[in-house]
C-alpha cells in the first residue's frame, strides 16, 4: 500500500501538473499540497480529503477490532476496551 504523501505525488504527476496548478484545481492552497506531499503530519483531514477528491478517493476514520480465538471463536472488541 502506498503512503498518501507518494500517491498524491504519483497521481499529480502523471496528471501532468505542477504543485501550483495541482493546488489551484484541488481548491486548496499551494502548502496544502506541498505539506501532504512531503509527508508532514499536521494535516487537516478536511484539506487532504479536497486533494484526494481530485483522484476519486477520501480518508475517513476505520474502526480498529481486535480479534481473540481464545474458545474457538472469533470476537471483537474495540482497542480500547480491556
Amino acid at each position: 500500500m502506498k503512503s498518501l504523501h507518494a500517491f498524491v505525488k504519483d497521481k499529480r504527476k502523471e496528471a501532468g501538473l505542477t504543485q501550483e496548478r495541482f493546488a489551484e484545481k484541488a481548491g486548496v492552497a499551494l502548502t496544502v499540497v506541498r505539506k501532504i506531499e512531503q509527508g508532514k503530519s499536521d494535516l487537516q483531514l478536511e484539506k487532504v480529503n479536497q486533494v484526494l477528491k481530485m483522484f476519486g478517493h477520501v480518508l475517513a476514520p476505520v474502526s480498529l477490532k481486535v480479534f481473540s480465538n481464545a474458545d474457538g471463536n472469533e470476537k471483537s472488541r474495540d482497542i480500547l476496551q480491556d
